[in-house]
């Protein structure tokens, strides 16, 4: 089984970039990760901006904000 996880954050985000390494480890065991820009969009810029990074699942829709670990993940 595959899970999909869709990352919000911004290129400018230091904290996203942490996020990120930390799924890292996870992608070779059936997990990918989707990154998506929250400025390209007003509607996810206003959800998401004051919670980057916020890491979502495909399957249940479930959201994860920061800060988390590889344990929570």
């Amino acid at each position: 089984m595959s899970i999909s996880l869709t990352l919000f954050g911004t290129t400018a985000c230091h904290l996203c970039e942490e996020c990120l390494m930390l799924t890292r480890p996870l992608e070779g065991n059936g997990v990918r990760v989707q990154q998506v820009d929250i400025v390209d969009d007003p509607q996810l810029l206003e959800r998401y901006q004051l919670r980057i990074p916020v890491l979502r699942r495909a399957d249940t829709g479930e959201e994860l904000d920061w800060p988390f670990d590889l344990g929570q993940l």
